[in-house]
């Protein structure tokens, strides 16, 4: 847990170095725009259309240091001109930048003072590059209260978009009541909600006769990314929707990284559940379990057309957008992706690439 002490003694420093990175962000702008990459125009039937990317992370500089932890040193999550040609070679015109919680774990004074140097600096960022950058505000949401109070500060004075979280506070699932205070700040906004998880890494398992946590996803094969990140998702979402967080506010708008995870994949297994075991149901809900996705969005980064093509037959054309997961190279074919696969028409296509996202978060 990081204290006030601690914190106090290392944020003067870090706020100072964010002022000065910021001031450079636009000096560095103005350096290179000589030398920027042009521009991919994405044409669909003849039409250009405007993409959008709204799966891409972001990092300021000095917020982990406020922390007491080091400066981040993956600096392609750092914003910038290289960031923007990167997003003109690959043909997006517009990122919705993210940054995963990496906070959760501090107390409230912490917490507070971080959040707010964090969503004003990231503002100030994408208010550098308005037509090509927009922000989705942090909040603390190990304490709900004050995540509220954030993300409406966020929303209607500093103009970020939407918010980004976890899939789980510091271990605490999101259906928990406890965040309800929060969950009606963002529906009473409007406010898009981006969930993106951070893996599932310990399980019960069974150790010489005795239940125990540990990881079974160490090893080869990245299995804590690879496997926990989707399933942590379905799993939030599963919790959002069989606990009743979605029945008491109705009009989230919350869009699923990781094209939700598996449970678009297997969704109807979730209707089936309470039919074949009902005594483990004591919760009624006001639809059927699928239901619920038709009010979710979902990122495209599902790799295949095929799989494309199954997540809007399951959740509906109007609630996928794009995804990419920039900088991490996961894939520089997003747009391709979308454009090549079968069955889609082009107003589905625009649709995808850049319309939904534009109702969703407001962009002209």
């Amino acid at each position: 847990m990081v204290t006030r002490r601690r914190f106090c003694a290392q944020a003067a420093g870090a706020t100072a170095g964010l002022l000065v990175a910021g001031g450079a962000t636009g000096r560095a702008a103005t350096a290179q725009a000589g030398r920027a990459v042009r521009r991919r125009e994405v044409v669909v039937g003849g039409r250009r259309v405007k993409t959008i990317d709204v799966h891409a992370h972001c990092e300021i500089e000095g917020i982990r240091q406020m922390m007491g932890g080091t400066a981040t040193t993956n600096h392609s999550l750092l914003i910038g001109p290289d960031r923007l040609r990167e997003m003109d070679a690959q043909g997006i015109d517009v990122e919705v930048l993210s940054i995963n919680p990496f906070w959760y774990g501090v107390d409230r004074d912490v917490a507070g003072r971080l959040i707010t140097a964090q969503n004003r600096e990231l503002a100030t960022r994408c208010a550098a590059y308005p037509d090509r950058l927009v922000g989705l505000a942090t909040v603390a949401l190990q304490h709900p209260d004050l995540a509220a109070a954030q993300l409406e500060e966020a929303v209607t004075q500093l103009g970020l978009r939407g918010v980004s979280i976890g899939a789980s506070a510091n271990g605490e699932d999101l259906a928990s009541n406890r965040f309800d205070p929060f969950w009606a700040k963002a529906e009473e906004l409007g406010a898009p909600i981006f969930l993106h998880p951070q893996g599932v890494t310990d399980v019960v398992v069974s150790a010489a006769g005795r239940q125990e946590l540990q990881s079974r996803l160490q090893g080869n094969g990245v299995l804590g990314n690879v496997i926990g990140n989707p399933l942590a998702t379905t799993i939030a979402l599963s919790r959002l929707i069989f606990e009743g967080t979605l029945d008491r506010f109705p009009r989230l708008k919350i869009c699923a990284a990781h094209g939700g995870g598996y449970l678009p994949s297997y969704a109807d297994r979730s209707d089936h559940g309470c039919l074949t075991f009902p005594e483990q149901c004591t919760k009624t809900l006001k639809k059927r379990p699928t239901e619920y996705l038709k009010q979710l969005y979902f990122d495209s980064l599902v790799f295949s057309g095929e799989a494309l093509r199954h997540l809007v037959a399951v959740c509906g054309i109007g609630q996928i957008v794009l995804g990419t997961d920039h900088p991490f190279p996961w894939t520089s074919t997003a747009v391709d992706h979308v454009l090549g696969t079968s069955g889609l028409s082009n107003a589905d296509r625009a649709a995808i690439l850049g319309g939904n996202a534009a109702r969703l978060l407001k962009i002209p």
